[in-house]
């Protein structure tokens, strides 16, 4: 346990950092989940729209060191690369 005031301080204001990190990366990881349930479905429009909220909030999430920009990218691709074949696969 934290002896000084600064350390206390310290701890508070990473315990608040990291509640508040934890809830955005599990956001994040439900808008990709939506993505890849709407992929799997029938619906393209759906999925199409839920692509575009997950790449937006990716990129916000890259942008404020959330996750790594490199991350952010990969699963941007991947996604994309599963929309697309889910579109192949509907013709």
């Amino acid at each position: 346990m934290p002896n000084s005031v600064n350390a206390k301080k310290a701890l508070r204001q990473s315990q608040k950092r990291q509640a508040r990190n934890r809830a955005q990366r599990s956001e994040l990881r439900t808008y990709v989940k939506k993505v890849r349930l709407a992929a799997a479905g029938d619906d393209q429009e759906a999925a199409d729209k839920a692509f575009r909220a997950a790449v937006k909030k990716l990129d916000q999430s890259a942008a404020k060191r959330l996750i790594h920009p490199n991350a952010a990218a990969r699963t941007k691709s991947r996604l994309s690369k599963l929309l697309k074949k889910s579109k192949e696969a509907a013709k």
